[in-house]
């Protein structure tokens, strides 16, 4: 118990640490991103999440084909050898523009049905360190086309991936506005998923028992902080006589008294998790996708209203864009905030099938407008 109380001790302490640095170092680049994974009843599995950010990362989405270029290789100083591994799989992405060179993958799934999320997590991630006497390495920036890209389950990825050293150098990325701190949530069609986390030099592997991801603090922590919201229900108490008196509940929903609605990484990962486990189990895809944008609408940042102060500067965080994957048959619904309500779906099928290499800036794609004003008054 005393090892536990002070294990607690340190995240927490760890935990309030992070918030002073991150008020100094990263508040105007925050990033509130949410991961969701849901199953139906026919077995469809649909991953979800939003992207919130402060500025413009150009965000762009990427079509992999198989045999594309996927680089391993250990920071130039050690002067260890590259190796540019030929892709077994296709896959399509999300990467921020403005980091140049190699795509930096933070969102995608491969033809196989394997999809990936990575969240900011600052404050708590410390990257591995290489050493001469390692053979398998890769940096951050590269470790998105490396799952996508050669892995097709979750438990491969569990065998292979603690075998890797996972590195990051600033010197080697130009661009970025705030380093690649990073966790990932990856997600396979049989339902599958693990956290993969960097605390402390060392490869951190969780089983995704809750089926979501937020940011800030790791997800053992979350876990634990989940505890303190049992109480929720998702059935209300109707009535109660008081004196003899029977006073009714005033409208549904008081179960949830207690739900935390701000936009903090713990209060966002309870809503989440707990509306996920609430919500009535879908039938099948279309059903799934639904209950996936409505369950990400509970997390969506408007403009304005999540703001930190750095000096005379004003920063937003929002939601630049949310992604929806059907990992069972490989299809994927985008929308970028200007285009919140109305997705585009992508037959990523086809888009493997055509093996191009593609890039669309994600503001960019043809959204429908889906003003039927004409049509209805004919």
């Amino acid at each position: 118990m005393n090892n536990q109380k002070m294990r607690m001790g340190i995240i927490v302490k760890k935990f309030l640490g992070s918030i002073v640095a991150l008020s100094i170092t990263f508040a105007p680049l925050a990033d509130a991103c949410t991961a969701i994974n849901l199953k139906a009843k026919d077995g469809t599995v649909i991953a979800g999440r939003t992207m919130e950010w402060a500025l413009d990362m150009e965000w762009t989405l990427i079509s992999q084909p198989q045999g594309s270029p996927v680089l391993v290789s250990a920071p130039d100083f050690l002067d260890l050898p590259s190796k540019t591994l030929s892709s077994k799989y296709a896959f399509i992405g999300v990467y921020p523009a403005v980091i140049t060179g190699s795509p930096a993958i933070l969102e995608g799934q491969n033809e196989t049905g394997l999809g990936l999320s990575g969240n900011f997590l600052p404050g708590f991630t410390e990257f591995q360190t290489v050493t001469a006497q390692d053979d398998e390495y890769v940096s951050i920036i590269n470790f998105g086309s490396l799952v996508l890209g050669m892995f097709s389950t979750v438990q491969d990825l569990r065998t292979a991936l603690p075998n890797y050293k996972v590195w990051y150098n600033p010197s080697e990325v130009r661009g970025s506005p705030t380093p690649p701190l990073l966790h990932f949530v990856l997600t396979d069609r049989s339902g599958d998923s693990i956290i993969v986390e960097f605390v402390e030099g060392q490869m951190v592997i969780h089983d995704n028992v809750t089926n979501v991801l937020t940011n800030a603090p790791t997800y053992d922590w979350h876990i634990n902080n989940v505890r303190n919201y049992l109480s929720l229900t998702d059935t209300a108490t109707s009535s109660v006589v008081v004196d003899k008196t029977n006073v009714t509940e005033i409208g549904q929903g008081g179960g949830l008294i207690g739900l935390p609605g701000d936009y903090t990484p713990p209060s966002r990962f309870v809503r989440a998790t707990y509306l996920n486990h609430f919500a009535y189990q879908p039938n099948g895809s279309g059903d799934a996708v639904q209950l996936m944008a409505h369950l990400l609408n509970n997390v969506d940042i408007p403009k304005g209203v999540a703001r930190t102060n750095v000096g005379k500067k004003v920063a937003s965080d929002y939601t630049q864009w949310v992604n929806l994957k059907d990992l069972q048959n490989n299809r994927m619904k985008i929308a970028s905030y200007s285009s919140r309500t109305n997705f585009i779906e992508i037959d990523l099928n086809r888009i493997f099938e055509s093996e191009k290499s593609i890039r669309w800036a994600v503001d960019e794609l043809p959204y429908p407008k889906n003003d039927l004003t004409s049509q209805l008054l004919k």
